[in-house]
C-alpha cells in the first residue's frame, strides 16, 4: 500500500456519520490491511488536514440470498478520524 488513494476507499455518508461530522469526525471505508498510523498520513496527505485520532473497526459481511443460494458480503474495515478544531474535509461539507 505505496498511495493513500489505495488506503481509503470511500466516505461512508449516513444520518450517523453526517451527525458526527459537526464533532470533526469523517468516516470512511478503507483497506482491511491498512494501519491507523497508515490511515492518519493517507488522510493528511489527501486532505491537506491535521489528523488528532483515529479509531478503527472490522466489520463483518451481511448474509445475503438470490433465489436458493446464500452468500456473505465481503467483510470490510471502518474507520472513523478525528480532525484538530478548525480543519474540515470541504467535500463532505454540505451533506
Amino acid at each position: 500500500m505505496e498511495f493513500a488513494h489505495d488506503i481509503i476507499r470511500k466516505p461512508i455518508v449516513t444520518e450517523k456519520t453526517v451527525a458526527l461530522m459537526e464533532q470533526n469526525k469523517y468516516t470512511f471505508v478503507v483497506d482491511k490491511r491498512a494501519t491507523k498510523a497508515q490511515i492518519k498520513h493517507a488522510v493528511e496527505q489527501v486532505f491537506d488536514v491535521k489528523v488528532t485520532s483515529v479509531t478503527t473497526m472490522n466489520m463483518k459481511g451481511k448474509l445475503r440470498t438470490q433465489g436458493r443460494t446464500q452468500g456473505y458480503r465481503p467483510d470490510w474495515k471502518k474507520a472513523i478520524v478525528t480532525l484538530k478544531d478548525g480543519d474540515s474535509i470541504e467535500i463532505l461539507e454540505g451533506m
